[in-house]
């Protein structure tokens, strides 16, 4: 799987009340809750971010809570993947469970926003087609490629049986 976009550029520790805040947990609608994706710490961000586009931040991505609204929210503002140093655990698993790609990758902090980034996932290989670099990191799992290729771990095992 390839994924090219633009790269949108965040720190470490970003919980997912800074993905979504709890105030829009009554809603279930991904393109409302994509409305509102991280308007807690970048409220021009919805203007920016485009389908396809690629969220990069630091350490401990998606601490916090267990919401599974935070990768819906992701989703539902065109975000096709996430990479960061690391990810809190529960996030890692709510994204891959509802069809949101995730990439751990030491070497996030040297993208900047706004570079072009295209991303082999199976191979575990970003290039900055900006800055010309090439960074190495942890191989997304076959398995887990299914399940984001069937929209989710539910209808993945819908298409299993």
């Amino acid at each position: 799987m390839i994924i090219n976009g633009k790269a949108h550029k965040f720190g470490d520790n970003i919980n997912t009340d800074d993905i979504i805040a709890a105030t829009y947990l009554d809603s279930q609608d991904e393109l409302f809750l994509g409305s509102k994706c991280m308007e807690n710490i970048d409220s021009g961000f919805i203007n920016r971010v485009k389908p396809g586009d690629i969220m990069v931040a630091g350490a401990n991505f998606g601490c916090g809570s267990s919401r599974e609204h935070a990768p819906v929210s992701l989703r539902g503002c065109g975000i096709a993947l996430v990479i960061a140093k690391s990810f809190a655990r529960i996030f890692y698993r709510n994204s891959i469970n509802l069809g949101m790609p995730i990439l751990v990758c030491e070497k996030a902090d040297e993208i900047n926003a706004g570079d072009e980034l295209d991303v082999d996932l199976k191979n575990g290989v970003i290039k900055d087609i900006t800055s010309g670099k090439t960074f190495s990191c942890e191989k997304f799992p076959a398995f887990m490629e299914e399940i984001v290729e069937a929209k989710g771990l539910l209808n993945w095992i819908k298409h299993r049986r």
